[in-house]
């Protein structure tokens, strides 16, 4: 059992190297080469969970060392990679909108190591923080691919921070792949699409990397507007039904007491 718990722990190891890669990499200024160990981390925290489970490798100790990796890796290198390539020209601005990204990763860690056994199972409950991670990431990829100039003063991208901080830890639901649910119907459909993925990733890689991450980010949001939508609908639908049924109640009593006299 040693033996096989030892190589997801390898593999979050291997994670935890990324994040510190691309730390030495943004404080040295090559913050496209910061990028890609984070996005590589993210296969390996991707690969050690699901190798763990198929060996039955689960640990306590894996458990609590996978959650300190993912803090590091993406939530302290990130946050220094957006910090040293644009947020440092914004001042108290942007240092306290780098460490809000890294505090409320802290917290939206520490809230999924209680509710991943339940609440966490089919969706997340805020976004992910491998996601968030990406999403700085491949943003300053796609920056670096089409702009031509240096991002200085760039409040667009203090906000971006913010915004995905306070998404990590609102309520926000984001579907999970252990949810989605494949049969043997439906598993070469899902290879084919999942084989065109790829085709277009590896077209431009800079570009679609970026696309597909700000696509899940916002599918949360349409989600829970769409299904708030929805509530609301059925509140009124019953409420409206309530009302109806009160004032044929009334009718009947009326005409009941017609009736009496």
């Amino acid at each position: 059992m040693k033996g096989v718990q030892l190589i997801p722990n390898a593999l979050t190891t291997a994670s935890l190297f990324c994040g510190f890669f691309s730390v030495v990499k943004a404080l040295s200024g090559d913050y496209h080469a910061a990028s890609w160990p984070i996005l590589l981390a993210g296969l390996f925290d991707l690969l050690d969970g699901r190798l763990a489970k198929l060996t039955g490798g689960e640990s306590q100790f894996g458990i609590e060392y996978d959650s300190l990796v993912d803090l590091s890796s993406f939530g302290l290198a990130p946050g220094i990679l957006i910090y040293t390539w644009t947020l440092s020209d914004l001042g108290k601005l942007g240092w306290l909108a780098a460490f809000l990204y890294f505090a409320c990763g802290a917290l939206r860690l520490a809230r999924y190591n209680v509710q991943h056994g339940d609440v966490e199972e089919r969706f997340f409950q805020g976004l992910p923080i491998p996601m968030a991670a990406y999403s700085l990431t491949t943003f300053v990829i796609f920056y670096e691919e089409v702009a031509f100039y240096p991002p200085a003063k760039n409040y667009v991208m203090a906000f971006l921070t913010m915004t995905l901080a306070l998404l990590m830890v609102s309520n926000i639901r984001y579907r999970s792949i252990k949810g989605i649910e494949l049969n043997l119907r439906n598993s070469f459909f899902a290879l084919v699409i999942l084989v065109v993925g790829i085709v277009i990733v590896a077209a431009r890689p800079e570009i679609t990397m970026f696309l597909f991450v700000t696509g899940y980010v916002a599918s949360g949001i349409v989600e829970e507007l769409v299904t708030l939508r929805q509530g609301r609908r059925l509140v009124a639908h019953v409420r409206q039904k309530r009302a109806e049924r009160r004032k044929k109640e009334e009718e009947d009593k009326n005409d009941h007491a017609m009736l009496c006299l």
